[in-house]
């Protein structure tokens, strides 16, 4: 819909838009989310070939120069001649012809009224959070070092900021007691454990940071040879390196009280702010008992749902659902046999958590490795790289006998 309207968290009329974080998160083949990239990238996805060639230094991580990422993507859609994108909003689910629900996590209330009378009073909402964004001229980086943790990627692809106990515990103080933007009050309050804002993880106790997103573990300081009591690490929102985002910092605290705590921070004193923290509602529906394995709408044919409004949390598991609904649709669309993503995929473990109905308290989670088919070996490391191997040959074996078979 936009530029025609604009969500309440994009900044930009462009598709594609990273509003959160510029990470794509870990890597590597025994990280789950690092699979199911490569298993994106095996099948041709978009999104995963469109933020490897804009990647940005970040360790072990895949991240992205957001503005390359987002025109890249949009160039190549543009390109594509049996695309045809449409520049308005869409007000209600249409029921007429297969269709593919990707609104994200924040549609407009008069297309979250459609999805209600839709599915019914099983919708559901958390809070979500983003970082603040600081110019990289503005820092005092006497103050920081640069290094990655256990020296993954180039070895330093991210600044450092070493807090020694004092300095923790002012930023504690600050978390703390410092104003936050209030909630309306008809919505209820509940955070996704894996997005927590850092003054929510700071409630939980003194040592929750130094143990979460301010652990010093691996980022022993190269000029003292010590390893620091707390760190809070920068991380490259461009190639050019002109903007870092602070890493874990996602927030509710108002605009003053984080240019106060912030600016407080060693090397922090004359911060340019590009972004400040922003909170925002995340709307998502409950998948394992509306959606079938296919993620089709139980109750209506040919009703597809993909993305964060189905409770799979984050950029790479979103493109992940964009990928197996379209397939899907697609089959359903052309009247060929429909086919499942392997279960001992990353593909299958994303489908395995939106249809686990163990919990009657479903909740948005990352791609884990919980869901897999175990395997046995020697070491976790070994048995995920084992594990990654053969999600692999199942998604190779998959597209040869299916995706991108003759169709007749």
């Amino acid at each position: 819909m936009r530029p025609e309207r604009s969500g309440p968290a994009h900044v930009t009329g462009a598709l594609a838009e990273l509003v959160c974080s510029n990470s794509l998160r870990g890597a590597a083949l025994e990280n789950a989310v690092g699979l199911l990239k490569e298993e994106l990238a095996r099948i041709g996805s978009l999104i995963i070939s469109a933020a490897r060639a804009t990647a940005v230094p970040a360790g072990g991580a895949l991240a992205v120069d957001r503005a390359a990422f987002s025109a890249l993507v949009e160039a190549r859609i543009s390109q594509e001649p049996r695309i045809r994108v449409k520049r308005e909003e869409v007000r209600a689910v249409p029921i007429d012809r297969p269709v593919i629900v990707a609104c994200g996590p924040l549609p407009p209330d008069e297309f979250l009224q459609s999805l209600d009378a839709l599915i019914g009073p099983g919708r559901l909402h958390y809070f979500d959070a983003a970082s603040p964004i600081v110019a990289a001229d503005s820092l005092d980086e006497s103050r920081m070092y640069r290094k990655s943790r256990y020296d993954k990627g180039d070895g330093d692809d991210y600044l450092n900021v070493p807090l020694d106990a004092a300095a923790y515990a002012r930023l504690l103080a600050d978390l703390r007691t410092l104003d936050r933007h209030p909630k309306k009050e008809f919505e209820e309050t509940r955070y996704f454990e894996g997005c927590l804002p850092i003054e929510e993880m700071a409630d939980r106790g003194d040592d929750v940071l130094r143990f979460g997103p301010l652990k010093p573990v691996g980022l022993r300081d190269p000029r003292t040879g010590e390893m620091p009591y707390a760190v809070v690490q920068l991380r490259k929102e461009n190639r050019e390196g002109t903007a870092y985002n602070l890493v874990g910092f996602q927030t509710r605290l108002a605009w003053p009280a984080q240019r106060e705590a912030f600016g407080r921070l060693p090397g922090f004193g004359n911060a340019e702010w590009l972004r400040l923290g922003v909170m925002h509602r995340n709307t998502f529906i409950d998948s394992p008992r509306l959606l079938d394995s296919r993620l089709r709408l139980r109750a209506g044919q040919g009703i597809y749902f993909a993305g964060q409004i189905t409770g799979a949390e984050g950029y790479v598991e979103a493109a992940a659902c964009g990928a197996m609904t379209g397939i899907h649709a697609a089959r359903e669309m052309l009247g060929l046999p429909p086919v499942d993503f392997p279960r001992e995929s990353a593909f299958g473990a994303v489908v395995a958590h939106l249809q686990n109905r163990e919990t009657p308290d479903f909740q948005p989670s990352n791609v884990t490795w919980a869901p897999f088919p175990p395997m046995e070996g020697k070491g976790k490391r070994e048995r995920r790289l084992l594990m990654a191997e053969r999600a692999l040959a199942a998604i190779g074996s998959m597209a040869v006998e299916t995706l991108f078979a003759p169709s007749g």
